[in-house]
Parts: structure tokens; C-alpha cells; sequence
């Protein structure tokens, strides 16, 4: 859930009501769509560019005053939950009396060893900013500790994987698709449907997708993104391929197993060399 968004239910039908373009920013738009296609078909409305203006009690219900493409509408539910994102809790910790700074959103700014501006203080976690997961947390954590014992003089950045636990669940790690386009970086796609997947078949799990994006110079491995049942689980691989600057060869030559999702990702790096066993792609 992000800012913005909320949900609001009236018996057994629930609405879906998002301030922003979309669901799930910050995924790209390919992996979302199956997400957004079982919401549609589950919730009784999903509404995106919209504003809940006003909220409150009517009885034992809840009235809700949203506006949705320039109209207004009032509705009562049985309950609402609101998703407005979280704000770091850096009051009252006596920072004013320390050389740590604060960014304009109220984030301990923090160097790439976890240093605030104070030499004597470390941050990790939300309060550092950044993406906040607890996975994220512990690698800084492990850094910063580190750092402090002189077991380590610098830190490399970590591979942090992301996962929504939707369904299908989405994950995705290192470089996305909207991000390489945003930043002008010439990426190759490589994409694998679960059409094609055995696996996915045998529990009428179709809706999922694994793809690559991979330099296409040095064909290395730079994002990996998956939506389907237990992509959480299957993440883990692509964070392996990119942390450790496998290329899509690599890949493809790693044996998996058959029938299984993790195959998935060795047929995408296949896809990309135009040689894929369960779906057909022009040879490079």
C-alpha cells in the first residue's frame, strides 16, 4: 500500500480508492497489471487519480466524500483503511544537541558507512531514509557494526530486493525497466510468461511473468522483476545474479529444475539469446 490510498468496505464489496496514477508505484507497469486485473475482479471498483476529500461517522457506518474525475461522491461503509505512508519518528531524541542532521523530510542524513554528520552517532533503518524494509535495516545494521569494530573500512551497496505481498505477489530487485528508461541506460528486455511454465499450470497460476533486464553489451544480469505466486521466494535468485555480475549466459547454464518456478529465470536469460525450450523468440 502506498501514500494515498485507501480501502474502504460495505458488506462483502470493497473499494479501492488511490491518489496516484496507479497501484504500486515503483514496480513497473508489466509486473502491476495482473495485480491490478485481480483487483478489478475481486473489489468491487478500484479507483486511481482520485481524493477522499472527507470522512465521517454517520451512525454505525462511515461516510466517505471522495472525488473522482471531477465528480463528487458520497458513500457510506462499513469500514475504511487509510494508507498514508509513514514519517520518520525523529522528535524529541535530543538530536538538537548533537551535530546530526535532518533532510527536509525530518531522515537522519546518513553516509555510505551509516555515519550521520555527527562522527559519533549511526543510523540505519527507516529513520536513514531510503526504502524502508526490515531487510534493508539488517544490512545496514551489519555495516554500521562493522564499521565501528574496524572490521570494515567501507561499504559497497547492497542489492536490495522489493516484494509486495499481493496476489500475485510482485518482487523485483537492482535496475527496473522505468528506471533505465528514466535515466537514458539502453537495456535489453528479456520477458518469460507462466503461460509457458509447467509449473504455473499444474496450479492454475498462469498469471505470473519473470523478466531480465540485461545490458545489452556486456549481457549482464542489471534488474530482475517477477509477479506470480511466491515471486517473494523466487527474488532471491535474481538478487544472487545481480549482486554477484552474472550475465544472462550465466544463467541460461545454471540447470534447474523441471518442473518448477525458479526455471523461469534461467528461460528468461534463453528468451534473451532467442533459444527459450517453452516459448518461441527470434535467435540473436
Amino acid at each position: 500500500m502506498e501514500l494515498g490510498t485507501v480501502y474502504a468496505a460495505l458488506g462483502s464489496k470493497i473499494t479501492v480508492i488511490e491518489a496516484l496514477d496507479s497501484i504500486l508505484l515503483g514496480a513497473d507497469p508489466d509486473l502491476t497489471r495482473p495485480v491490478m486485473a485481480y483487483a478489478k475482479k475481486n473489489f468491487s471498483e478500484v479507483r486511481v487519480k482520485a481524493k477522499v476529500l472527507k470522512m465521517s461517522t454517520a451512525g454505525r457506518q462511515i461516510k466517505v466524500i471522495s472525488e473522482h474525475e471531477g465528480q463528487q461522491k458520497e458513500e457510506l461503509y462499513d469500514r475504511v483503511l487509510v494508507s498514508v505512508g509513514r514519517a520518520p519518528n525523529s522528535e524529541d531524541l535530543g538530536l538538537e544537541n548533537t551535530k546530526a542532521k535532518l533532510d527536509e523530510k525530518g531522515f537522519l542524513v546518513v553516509n555510505e558507512k551509516q555515519q550521520t554528520t555527527d562522527p559519533a552517532i549511526y543510523a540505519i533503518g527507516d529513520i536513514a531514509g531510503g526504502v524502508m524494509l526490515a531487510h534493508k535495516a539488517s544490512r545496514e545494521a551489519r555495516t554500521a557494526v562493522e564499521i565501528i569494530t574496524g572490521e570494515a573500512t567501507g561499504a559497497d551497496k547492497a542489492i536490495i530486493p522489493a516484494v509486495v505481498f499481493t496476489d500475485p505477489e510482485v518482487a523485483w530487485c537492482g535496475l527496473t525497466e522505468a528506471e533505465a528508461k528514466a535515466k537514458g541506460i539502453e537495456v535489453t528486455v528479456a520477458k518469460f510468461p507462466w503461460g509457458a511454465s509447467g509449473r504455473a499450470l499444474t496450479f492454475d497460476r498462469t498469471d505470473g511473468m519473470t523478466k531480465l533486464i540485461i545490458d545489452p553489451a556486456t549481457e549482464r544480469v542489471l534488474g530482475v522483476g517477477i509477479v506470480g505466486y511466491g515471486a517473494g521466494e523466487l527474488i532471491a535468485e535474481g538478487v544472487l545474479a545481480v549482486e554477484m555480475g552474472a550475465t544472462a549466459k550465466d544463467l541460461s547454464l545454471c540447470v534447474h529444475p523441471h518442473p518448477t518456478l525458479s526455471e523461469t529465470l534461467m528461460e528468461s536469460a534463453e528468451v534473451f539469446y532467442g533459444h527459450a525450450t517453452h516459448v518461441f523468440a527470434r535467435k540473436k
